[in-house]
């Protein structure tokens, strides 16, 4: 009769914290990357540049901010937005009562020096007699003189602010110093104003520039590839419009503070168009010998850095290259350093591979409705 040996429950605990513990350390091996399919191009030399593009606006070559030489409270605006004006037309008033009460103040203060001189000059002549016949001395005579000659000072400083405040009158009429159109009104009727606080804004009649913002990176070029005839050109936005050659006529010595290009100025001469209206710009950059050129889609961006997927063709594994841009044509980059003619870029698919996954070349094949329909 066969006899069984009893184990208690608690005696078989070990061996099942064992198992567990073993089964917890073996993980599943990881599965490997999958064979991603990407397109790809063979990396070849051309002699090719490229174009730069600026959005730009046509502006007036001179425009004036123009405002009160006075303050006070604007009453009148005779102009709008769009106005074309003439030298000499009056664009806005100011209330010019308390102007006007100090002219008469001026007025009133000069003729009484002119009174006071007249009478000064009538004893002066008198007292000359009266020196000649002995009746006073010298000194007394040149003290007469002495008053004639300061109330004849007093006679012109009135005239002095007697004009002065004939001007400060006038200033309370704001006119037009030049022919142009009003691109911008600043003040409305019922403000206070200061002195010098713009009201209208006038662009002057006559030559116009297109202006346009440039990297300063691209400074540098600009200005060597700027000298070449018809290197730059202008075309205005709408239908119908033809580029026009422009010349280079100033760079700003500054960068903008907030933006950090630098403002530029291109002369065009037959160009017809209206003031604010925009345009394009376009630079052509000079040739470059073995230039490489590949889609924007190729290009990799990390952490501020450029670079590319290469192909390896025994392995058909990829490896990350970095690259430096040399600018853009289109949808196109040019690259300056990191390639050479005959490597295999991946064009497609960038950001979801990893350095030495395995890939496959894309293959494009045609849905079944097609490739019967061809049949």
């Amino acid at each position: 009769m066969p006899t069984f040996s009893y184990q208690p429950r608690w005696a078989l605990m070990p061996m099942l914290v064992l198992a567990a513990g073993l089964t917890a350390c073996s993980k599943p091996a990881p599965e490997p990357d999958p064979e991603r399919a990407v397109r790809t191009v063979v990396v070849a030399g051309e002699s090719a540049g490229h174009t730069l593009e600026f959005a730009a606006d046509l502006r007036a070559r001179t425009e004036s901010r123009l405002s009160f030489r006075v303050g006070g409270k604007l009453v009148e605006r005779r102009v709008g937005l769009g106005d074309v004006v003439k030298p000499g037309q009056v664009l806005a008033r100011l209330d010019a009562r308390d102007l006007l009460l100090a002219q008469d103040a001026a007025r009133a203060g000069m003729q009484a020096a002119r009174v006071n001189r007249d009478q000064a000059g009538a004893d002066y002549k008198r007292f000359i007699d009266l020196h000649k016949q002995g009746f006073i001395s010298a000194a007394e005579l040149e003290r007469r003189d002495a008053a004639f000659k300061a109330a004849q000072a007093q006679l012109d400083q009135a005239k002095a602010q007697a004009d002065a405040q004939l001007n400060q009158a006038s200033y309370t009429t704001l006119v037009a110093d030049a022919a142009g159109v009003v691109t911008g009104v600043d003040a409305e009727p019922g403000m206070v104003v200061g002195a010098g606080t713009p009201v209208v804004r006038i662009a002057h009649e006559g030559p116009k520039d297109i202006v346009f913002s440039v990297p300063e990176h691209l400074i540098a070029k600009l200005r060597a590839a700027a000298s070449e005839p018809g290197a730059l050109t202008v075309r205005m936005w709408g239908e119908g419009q033809e580029n026009l050659p422009a010349k280079l006529r100033e760079v700003s010595a500054a960068a903008d503070p907030v933006t950090r290009t630098f403002l530029v100025k291109a002369e065009a001469g037959r160009l017809d168009a209206r003031l604010g209206q925009t345009a394009s710009v376009s630079l052509v950059l000079p040739k470059q010998a073995q230039a490489i050129k590949l889609p924007l889609s190729s290009v990799l961006e990390q952490q501020g850095k450029s670079s590319v997927w290469l192909l390896d063709s025994k392995s058909m594994t990829v490896k990350l290259q970095p690259v430096t841009i040399g600018g853009a044509d289109g949808n196109e980059v040019l690259i300056a350093a990191g390639l050479a003619p005959g490597q295999e870029v991946v064009t497609a698919g960038v950001h979801v591979l990893t350095p030495g996954q395995k890939v496959r070349r894309y293959a494009a094949t045609m849905p079944q409705s097609a490739s019967a329909a061809s049949r």
